[in-house]
């Protein structure tokens, strides 16, 4: 059974869908069986692999809200071999709106991908930038959450209110949603308020806090332009460097044999 991995945070640009994509790239680079299910209705993650999300015509949504298969639309990445992509396009947005009076409508992801976990060994949700019913089914699917923390002072403030809906969700909807772990980004050695978040955070969070730290990093920044995760940009940067250190202590977490 392949383990479901939300990341998310209702915090806009604090790494999220670069981490989703990386994560994902990073996991399929060491030849795990990866799918990267795009739940954000801005579709960045779609792009970041090198699709266009005008072009998509079957995405979560159409699993979500018309019950379509995922099997049938599920993309296969055409630059790592154990990637593949189940994209989003903008309709997400109304999926909200159209599932309100839906039965169970908090588990409709759960169910979609119910059918994927033998097929795979990891499945990584990228969430959209909110707390809405979308990340509320993201959430109800996985099995753990990562949860991107960018190390400024006001990323800290929102943490606490999305720890605060898990537990709801973990009282309510998913009692198995465990924190993965809590990822600090776009670190920068050379200013103070950079150690000091990390510092605080690690006080606060101990075990919880991953060992690995995501750097700022051009090369990070620059790769979805080109449609490709950072590992293909460029496999030297330190942001690419940095992802595949995240997926081998998630796999090693996870009892993934890394002997592939």
């Amino acid at each position: 059974m392949g383990k479901i991995i939300a990341v998310a945070n209702q915090k806009g640009g604090v790494g999220k869908t670069t981490t989703a994509i990386n994560l994902a790239a990073s996991l399929a680079a060491l030849e795990y069986r990866t799918l990267l299910v795009d739940a954000d209705p801005q579709a960045n993650a779609t792009s970041g692999l090198g699709f266009d999300p005008a072009s998509i015509t079957s995405s979560i949504y159409e699993c979500m809200v018309e019950d379509l298969n995922p099997e049938d639309i599920i993309l296969a990445s055409p630059n790592i071999e154990f990637l593949d992509l189940i994209p989003s396009h903008i309709d997400l947005v109304g999926a909200e709106v159209e599932m309100i009076n839906l039965d169970n409508r908090e588990e409709k992801m759960r169910e979609a991908l119910k059918p994927l976990r033998e097929k795979y060994d990891f499945i990584i949700i990228d969430c959209s930038p909110s707390l809405g019913l979308i990340t509320v089914n993201s959430l109800t699917a996985a099995d753990s959450v990562v949860i991107p923390v960018q190390c400024e002072y006001f990323a800290l403030e929102g943490l606490g209110k999305l720890l605060n809906t898990i537990k709801i969700i973990q009282s309510r909807l998913n009692t198995e949603l465990a924190i993965e772990g809590i990822l600090l980004t776009m670190y920068d050695v050379r200013l103070r308020l950079s150690n000091q978040v990390v510092e605080e955070v690690k006080t606060h969070f101990q075990q919880m806090v991953f060992d690995t730290i995501i750097p700022r990093n051009v090369k990070l920044s620059e790769s979805p332009s080109f449609g490709l995760p950072a590992i293909l940009h460029d496999a030297e940067s330190k942001g690419a460097l940095s992802y595949l250190n995240l997926a081998r202590e998630i796999a090693e977490k996870n009892s993934v044999a890394l002997e592939k």
